[in-house]
């Protein structure tokens, strides 16, 4: 039986992050994963990540990924792919099984950190090929390369269900609709309005009734639903599709933690049956820790920090550092993880229903409703200004945890102060240089770039654009409003494409002048 100080179960963000902070201060690491790639869900993400420069702000999931990997490596993590833990008893023995063989290893300090399954949802043809989980299609797209279908209806408006919606799209799916029980959409609504300005429709208080086919998928049924969430007889929608999938939320993966006897308890804000442990990580039993959606379901950034607080925590337990300097480090991470649970979307905010902001300024009813916010509304936030010349329009109108558009600006156009959860501000005595640099930082795609009248009757609006194929400058489109409905013609003018951008090129396209504060897209 071989002997590590730490064994890590689970090689995603949370568990390479546990090990990169034991193994930096000295310990003999092992991490094991059942895949044939180590990174978990990062290298599926190719958006690019909220919170600060510390959470890795602006910066695509699967570079993220890369960063990791590099870093345990540099600090001599070993990483065992191909191996799926199958055991955990007692004295900390793990049971693993590699190649159809059945090997066990010791461990003198044990980390979890093996993340969440999809959830599924049951309705009539649920069973037929052509219904997939959300993580599935992202598999299939971001790292096969390969489309999951011609025309998709999602279910689930999560982060997860917009997200890779747009990631569809941007795939070269059809998303003809994007569907959910609830009476408004859960996830950010930045997230959203980038998803509707492209013109997929949401039709919320509704679920699937139906899926149609004999071998596979080829329509789905959609039906409105009560309060009770019955389906509402007369209701029923059909569409023509050959792809359904499902983001309906995850369930934390905790099995080998109650093998082990730690105390689990049910609790539904977590996301199911997660172990009973201390702020950081640890459970009921001496040594064993756990982190990332495994404790309680959050995003990527929460889990790398929670990670990073179990391998700091292991590390004082085996006595590889002082309890000062556990604590001194901790203090740090706490900060850095309690920046991220601000704001709306704060695990304590779940369930509650939030009408303002923190600011005190209406949330926008369309917006939560409809996926947009509605011309009646968007003037109320304070990124969303009139001046002359070049200037930014910021469309950012909930308060999450991210602010790298104020790191962006060389002239400090723009202001989020302190509290990485305030809307951004534009500040007026400062002048717009049009470098973009705002426009490609932001991770929700809510910054334009505005010359509101360039003498002749017309305007211009710069923004983001990730899709193949990349306009020409001089072709003529549409430009297209917050709900995704044609507005007006639109002509292309400039594309920048540079690698301070990161993979988003900068589309200006001229509109009628009375369209600069409405046309939020372009196309063909």
């Amino acid at each position: 039986m071989k002997r590590y100080e730490v064994i890590v179960v689970g090689a995603g963000p949370s568990g390479l992050s546990a090990a990169i902070e034991a193994a930096k201060r000295g310990l003999k690491v092992i991490v094991f994963d059942e895949n044939e790639k180590p990174g978990g869900q990062l290298f599926k993400q190719i958006h690019k990540f909220f919170g600060s420069k510390k959470h890795h702000a602006k910066i695509r999931g699967f570079k993220i990924g890369e960063n990791l990997l590099e870093e345990a490596n540099y600090a001599g993590v070993e990483v065992a792919l191909n191996a799926t833990v199958i055991g955990l008893y007692a004295d900390k023995e793990v049971v693993v099984r590699r190649n159809d063989q059945v090997f066990h290893y010791k461990g003198d300090c044990i980390i979890i950190a093996t993340g969440a399954a999809e959830n599924m949802v049951t309705f009539p043809g649920w069973t037929l090929p052509g219904v997939i989980g959300a993580g599935a299609a992202q598999t299939m797209m971001n790292l096969h390369g390969i489309k999951p279908g011609k025309k998709v209806l999602m279910l689930g408006s999560g982060n997860v269900g917009l997200v890779v919606s747009f990631q569809l799209l941007q795939a070269g799916c059809e998303v003809v609709a994007l569907v959910d029980a609830a009476p408004q959409i859960g996830g950010y609504g930045v997230h959203a309005a980038k998803l509707s300005r492209t013109g997929v429709p949401f039709y919320l208080s509704h679920t699937i009734a139906k899926a149609h086919g004999e071998d596979c998928v080829t329509g789905v049924t959609i039906c409105e639903v009560d309060s009770q969430f019955k389906l509402i007889a007369g209701t029923e929608k059909y569409f023509d599709v050959d792809t359904i999938c499902m983001a309906v939320g995850l369930s934390p993966m905790s099995q080998l933690l109650k093998m082990s006897g730690c105390l689990m308890e049910d609790n539904p804000k977590r996301g199911g049956q997660v172990p009973i442990i201390d702020e950081f990580g640890e459970t009921s039993v001496p040594g064993i820790f756990a982190a990332g959606d495994v404790s309680g379901i959050e995003e990527a950034s929460s889990a790398m920090i929670e990670g990073r607080m179990a391998g700091v925590c292991v590390a004082e337990y085996l006595g590889y550092c002082t309890h000062e300097e556990k604590n001194e480090s901790l203090a740090e991470l706490k900060k850095d993880l309690e920046s991220l649970r601000q704001g709306m979307f704060a695990p304590a905010n779940r369930g509650k229903k939030i009408t303002k902001t923190e600011e005190g300024i209406e949330i926008s009813d369309s917006l939560l409703k409809n996926g947009f916010v509605a011309e009646q509304e968007i003037e109320r936030y304070p990124g969303v200004v009139h001046k002359s010349g070049i200037h930014p329009v910021i469309e950012c109108t909930q308060n999450i945890p991210c602010n790298p558009c104020q790191d962006a600006c060389p002239k400090g156009c723009i202001s989020i102060g302190e509290n990485i959860t305030n809307l951004p501000v534009v500040e007026d005595e400062n002048v717009c240089i049009n470098c973009g640099m705002c426009v490609a930082s932001c991770s929700g795609q809510a910054i334009f770039l505005v010359d509101e009248d360039c003498g002749d009757g017309s305007a211009t609006v710069t923004i983001p654009y990730e899709f193949l194929p990349i306009p020409e400058v001089g072709e003529k489109g549409f430009g297209l409003g917050r709900n995704g409905e044609r507005l007006c013609e639109a002509t292309v003018v400039s594309v920048k494409s540079v690698k301070a951008f990161d993979h988003t090129n900068l589309l200006t396209m001229r509109v009628p002048k009375e369209y600069a504060m409405s046309a939020r897209f372009y196309a063909s």
